[in-house]
């Protein structure tokens, strides 16, 4: 089974990822929109701190969404994803069958973000070793180096996550402590041929975010146009703000009306290139990278020895590693 044919296969996931995204969205719109009105209401100058309270309970409504998602969709995508890379074939009811994976796998929420938690952990402090090794080496260059080389490794990480997370899966026999060790000593093996392949996992972004944010920003712009009472009211809520001393540039630059749809227009561009690029571009680039992840672990499956050189490196792993 090819990689277009899996992510075909699994693209319902992402489809309805999307839809609670959206959702998500609306959401946080809608109570900071509510805070703001009701705070202006309130009090004299109360419009500011309604929006911001409207917004954090937006944000907090959208988080728990977000959590929901990447128990149901998100990992049982990565579950059906695996299955076809390692097995090559997949069921019928790929969504129905990906849910019920995750749940054989993980029986709770809390035990899936455990492992997860602790995936990302791992991982995380082997890609900050990097820029301590820079330091070591070049002093404060040798850091800034390292610092920049760590930064961008983020996004491999980020994909590299995911893979570990399909090794979960795919060692089901195993408890899932122990797979998630084996899927961080996989990365550890065999990082600097994953990250040497992951070109186009940069270039795909770039290219993405030109395209989707430069689209969508405009035509968000288009449709801010002929609001100039409401950006006048925006911008005076921050003009004491900006005149203060520290203030940073975003609140200066909402102190002037022009500027409000402008920033609005930019944020929804991000927003909407966010939600697309994880929705219809990365799971392309993930079957790929998953196909050479498992495809590294499935020939040399990590060893209880292998574990060794990981927990002097990692705390997070090894208190993972004495979990098992």
């Amino acid at each position: 089974m090819d990689n277009k044919t899996i992510y075909s296969r699994t693209l319902g996931f992402s489809l309805r990822r999307v839809l609670w995204d959206l959702i998500s969205i609306v959401l946080v719109i809608a109570l900071t929109a509510l805070g703001f009105i009701l705070g202006e209401k309130i009090s004299e100058g109360g419009a500011i701190i309604g929006l911001i309270i409207g917004m954090i309970v937006g944000i907090v409504a959208a988080v728990l969404i977000a959590r929901f998602i990447s128990y149901t969709l998100k990992a049982g995508q990565i579950a059906m994803m695996t299955r076809g890379v390692t097995e090559g074939e997949l069921p019928d009811d790929v969504i129905g069958e990906g849910k019920r994976t995750v749940k054989a796998r993980f029986a709770t929420v809390a035990a899936f973000f455990a492992i997860t938690g602790a995936i990302k952990g791992i991982i995380n402090q082997i890609g900050r070793g990097i820029a301590k090794l820079g330091q070591s080496i070049g002093g404060d260059a040798g850091g800034a180096v390292g610092g920049a080389v760590s930064s961008a490794m983020q996004t491999v990480i980020a994909y590299l996550c995911d893979c570990c997370l399909g090794w979960v899966f795919y060692r089901s026999g195993v408890n899932a402590a122990k797979a998630a060790c084996e899927g961080a000593v996989l990365f550890f093996k065999h990082g600097k041929t994953f990250i040497k392949n992951m070109g186009r996992v940069f270039g795909m972004g770039l290219a993405s975010f030109i395209v989707i944010g430069g689209i969508f920003g405009g035509i968000s712009y288009l449709l801010l146009s002929g609001h100039e009472e409401f950006y006048a009211q925006v911008a005076a809520q921050f003009t004491e703000a900006a005149a203060a001393e520290g203030a940073n540039a975003l609140v200066k630059l909402l102190a002037d009306p022009a500027a409000v749809p402008v920033v609005f227009a930019a944020i929804a561009g991000i927003v909407m290139w966010a939600i697309l690029h994880s929705t219809f571009i990365r799971p392309f680039v993930l079957v790929g990278v998953l196909r050479n992840y498992m495809a590294s672990g499935m020939n040399d499956v990590p060893t209880e020895e292998s574990f060794a050189a990981l927990d002097a490196k990692s705390p997070r792993f090894r208190k993972l590693h004495s979990q098992i």
